[in-house]
């Protein structure tokens, strides 16, 4: 029988094969001169994973045997894609992915037992809420959002991707600690049963206090991304339909004074309404995104054959590298590719849910269910953006999009469910060993 590391070595060689072909279409397609292109980054790429792989071999040999694999496969298409719009893009990537895997790595390392976080969560929401207010603070302006903190020699950092994480964990200790107060109500409100205020008090100045951040960063995308995942949350912990049903109600009405008092965002709106209607203004972004959709066609040109950038340099439809890194993919490989990468993204949450189902307590449920739904939503807010789902938001697309804070903080929250899953698995073997000579079972 094949171990669960036997069976993730076994996925991770369709995954660098990816990169491979990948890397070969992407050099063979450029006419000026015969070059390697991409091919090193997606061979030092591989070694990294190789790494990882060991990693977990010494250290959580029972962890989840797939999620590596996918976030192997999907990291190679990006690279690939980012070396197809530019080069240097793509070598920067590349030592992002470097410090993502450190980071996997020290998670998987050093954090012996990822229940040991519930003990601080009060002071890890605390933190997360600050890295917000510090980026409200000196953060840098960029396409109108307040999202970076300048680190010297032109770099910046995203707090809030760190953010997101340290608020899940937060919430996934609190709500474990108070989820039968919450499932059970004790008071009634206009004929609605309803828990005490005060078991929500401090879940919601958390909560309260990134989202006024947030809403002052001018960053309306992650703040959905915190309420997704904080709805997500609370009807795991609780099984109430009640929550979620009061919390889309509230989007619903914030949603209205939002697009009724902010500016920028009525004009994404109305971009999204009627994308048609300023084809060269405000609609321009998502109009090139379409056009270069439908030029993709079910096949696609191939890598390395599609028309993403002019002859100056620049990209056809802007942000391409980041907000709209699925429609270089997907106009490169067609739909059927497109589609394929989304089937990547749903086996990478069915593998993050499966987790949090096999979890063996509570809170170890709620933090998977909770970074799941992030990636979840991440996902679906970018692909759903590009191709005029959904009002676009700004988020970036896991593991495919450029960017450093990105990509980074999604290793180690890879690290945190396969974790979970190491501790799932030993605590299934211990229940289903047989009881010593002289023992009886606890």
């Amino acid at each position: 029988m094949i171990s669960r590391r036997g069976r993730e070595l076994g996925f991770l060689v369709p995954a660098a094969v990816l990169g491979a072909v990948g890397a070969g279409a992407v050099a063979s397609a450029r006419a000026d001169a015969l070059e390697l292109g991409p091919l090193p980054g997606v061979l030092a790429m591989t070694g990294v994973f190789l790494a990882l792989h060991l990693v977990l071999r010494w250290r959580a040999p029972l962890a989840d045997p797939y999620l590596l694999p996918v976030v192997g496969a999907l990291t190679a298409l990006g690279l690939v894609e980012l070396e197809r719009i530019d080069p240097g893009l793509a070598r920067d990537q590349l030592v992002w992915v470097g410090v993502g895997a450190l980071v996997f790595t020290a998670v998987v390392v050093l954090l012996r037992d990822h229940r040991v976080l519930e003990r601080y969560r009060y002071l890890i929401g605390l933190g997360g809420v600050l890295l917000l207010v510090v980026t409200m603070a000196v953060g840098t302006t960029i396409n109108g959002s307040k999202l970076w903190i300048e680190v010297g020699g032109g770099q910046t950092v995203q707090l809030g991707e760190l953010s997101k994480v340290m608020i899940v964990v937060f919430l996934a200790g609190y709500l474990r600690d108070k989820r039968e107060v919450l499932a059970i109500p004790t008071t009634r409100h206009l004929g609605i049963a309803l828990p005490a205020a005060r078991h929500f008090g401090p879940v919601l100045v958390v909560w309260g206090a990134a989202l006024v951040a947030l809403v002052v960063m001018n960053d309306f995308g992650t703040a959905l991304l915190f309420f997704g995942a904080f709805l997500a949350m609370i009807y795991l912990a609780t099984g109430r339909l009640a929550y979620a049903g009061v919390g889309l109600g509230l989007f619903a009405a914030g949603a209205a004074a939002v697009y009724a008092f902010v500016p920028r965002i009525a004009d994404r709106v109305d971009a999204w309404l009627h994308p048609f209607d300023d084809p060269q203004g405000r609609g321009y972004q998502l109009v090139q995104s379409l056009y270069a959709l439908g030029d993709g066609g079910m096949l696609g040109p191939g890598l390395g054959k599609g028309f993403l950038v002019n002859q100056d340099g620049t990209t056809v439809v802007p942000a391409l590298e980041t907000d709209f890194i699925f429609t270089a993919v997907a106009s490169e490989i067609g739909y059927l590719g497109g589609v394929a990468v989304l089937l990547l993204f749903l086996v990478l949450v069915q593998r993050g849910f499966s987790i949090a189902i096999g979890a063996t307590d509570g809170f170890s449920k709620l933090l998977a269910g909770g970074l799941t739904t992030v990636l979840a939503l991440q996902a679906f807010l970018i692909v759903g953006g590009v191709i005029r789902l959904v009002p676009l938001t700004g988020v970036t697309l896991p593991f495919m999009s450029y960017g450093g804070s990105s990509v980074v903080v999604n290793f180690g929250l890879v690290a945190l469910l396969l974790l979970v899953s190491q501790r799932s698995r030993e605590h299934a073997l211990v229940a289903a060993a047989p009881p010593r000579r002289g023992e009886g079972r606890a």
